[in-house]
C-alpha cells in the first residue's frame, strides 16, 4: 500500500556533469572528445591493418579485431551521451532508452572480459602446447569462441537488464551519473525486492568478471611455468614478449574497473564519483589500441609497412 503513494517514473534525469563549474566542462569536453576520436581511429587502424596484412591472419589477431570491435561499440554507447551531457542543458532520458543503454553497456562490457579470457587461453595454447596450436586454435574453432563471447555477453546483458528493470522506480528520478549506471539506478528502485535484486546483480557481475579473471590468471600461471623451463634468457624474453600487450590490457581493464566497483564506500562527492567513472568508460578504450600498437612488435611493423605503402606513391 505504501508504494501506491508514489508516482511511477517514466523518464530519468541524468545529473552527470551539471554540478561541475562551467569553465571546466569545455576543457573536459575537448579532452574526452579527442580521446574518443583517437580510440575510434586507433581501433579502426588495428582492424584495417589485420584485415590487409595476410601475415596477421592468425587467431591472436582475430581475437584482437573482435576486441577492437567490442571497444568501439562499448564507447559508442556511452561516450557520445557523456559529451552531450557536458554541453546540453537537457539531461533527461526515457525509461526505454535507459534500459537499452544499460543492456548495451553490460553486453559489451561482458563481451570484452570474455574476449580477454579467450586471448589468455590463446597465449596458453601457443606457449604450453605449440605442436597442437593449429589443431586447438583452428579458424573454425576461433570463430566459434568469438561467437560464444558475443552470445554470452548478450545473454548476460539481457539478464542483468531484465532483473534491474523488473523493479519499480518511483519517487526521485535523478541518476547521479552521466549514463544509466546500474548501481545509481538501483538506488532509485522501490519495493521489498530491491535489496535482493541488488545483491543478485552484484553476484552475477562479480561471478562472471572474477571467473574470467581467475581463468586468465590460471593461464598465466601455466605460461610462466613453461617460460621458466626455457634454458636461454633470450628465449624466455622472446616468448614472454608475446604476452605483454595482452597482460597489460588485462591489468588496465580490471584495474580501472576496481576503481569504480571496489572503491571504499566513504564520503565521496558526486563530482569525484563521476570523474572516477570516466576512467573505465573512456581511459580503458583509449589505452587499449596504444598498448597493442606499441607493445606488439609484429603489429607495429605491419602498421609501419601499411603507411610506407601509402606514402611511397606520393613520394614518387
Amino acid at each position: 500500500m505504501a508504494d501506491q503513494n508514489y508516482s511511477m517514473v517514466s523518464e530519468f534525469f541524468l545529473e552527470g556533469f551539471s554540478t561541475f563549474p562551467q569553465h571546466l566542462l569545455h576543457s573536459f569536453f575537448l579532452l574526452f572528445l579527442l580521446m574518443y576520436l583517437f580510440m575510434l581511429l586507433g581501433n579502426l587502424l588495428i582492424m584495417t591493418t589485420v584485415w590487409r596484412e595476410h601475415s596477421l591472419h592468425t587467431p591472436m589477431y582475430l581475437f584482437l579485431c573482435a576486441l577492437s570491435t567490442s571497444e568501439i561499440l562499448f564507447t559508442v554507447t556511452v561516450t557520445p551521451r557523456m559529451l552531450v551531457d557536458m554541453l546540453s542543458t537537457h539531461h533527461t532520458i526515457t525509461w526505454a532508452a535507459c534500459a537499452s543503454q544499460l543492456f548495451f553497456f553490460f553486453t559489451f562490457g561482458f563481451t570484452h572480459s570474455f574476449l580477454l579470457m579467450i586471448m589468455g587461453y590463446d597465449r596458453y595454447v601457443a606457449i604450453c602446447h605449440p605442436l597442437r596450436y593449429h589443431v586447438l586454435m583452428s579458424n573454425r574453432g576461433c570463430a566459434r569462441l568469438v561467437s560464444w563471447s558475443w552470445t554470452g555477453g548478450s545473454i548476460m546483458g539481457m539478464m542483468v537488464t531484465l532483473i534491474v528493470f523488473h523493479l519499480n522506480f518511483c519517487g526521485s528520478n535523478v541518476i547521479h551519473h552521466f549514463a544509466c549506471h546500474v548501481f545509481s539506478l538501483l538506488k532509485l528502485a522501490c519495493g521489498k525486492e530491491t535489496a535482493s535484486v541488488s545483491l543478485g546483480v552484484i553476484l552475477v557481475c562479480v561471478s562472471a568478471l572474477m571467473g574470467c579473471l581467475f581463468l586468465i590468471v590460471l593461464s598465466y600461471v601455466f605460461i610462466v611455468a613453461a617460460i621458466l623451463r626455457i634454458p636461454s634468457a633470450e628465449g624466455r624474453h622472446k616468448t614472454f614478449s608475446t604476452c605483454v600487450s595482452h597482460l597489460t590490457v588485462v591489468i588496465v581493464h580490471y584495474g580501472f574497473a576496481s576503481i569504480i566497483y571496489l572503491k571504499p564506500r566513504g564520503p565521496h562527492s558526486m563530482d569525484s564519483n563521476t570523474l572516477m567513472a570516466t576512467t573505465y568508460t573512456v581511459f580503458t578504450p583509449f589505452l587499449s589500441p596504444i598498448i597493442f600498437s606499441l607493445r606488439n612488435k609484429e603489429l607495429k611493423n605491419a602498421i609501419k609497412k601499411s603507411f610506407q605503402r601509402k606514402l611511397s606513391p606520393l613520394s614518387s
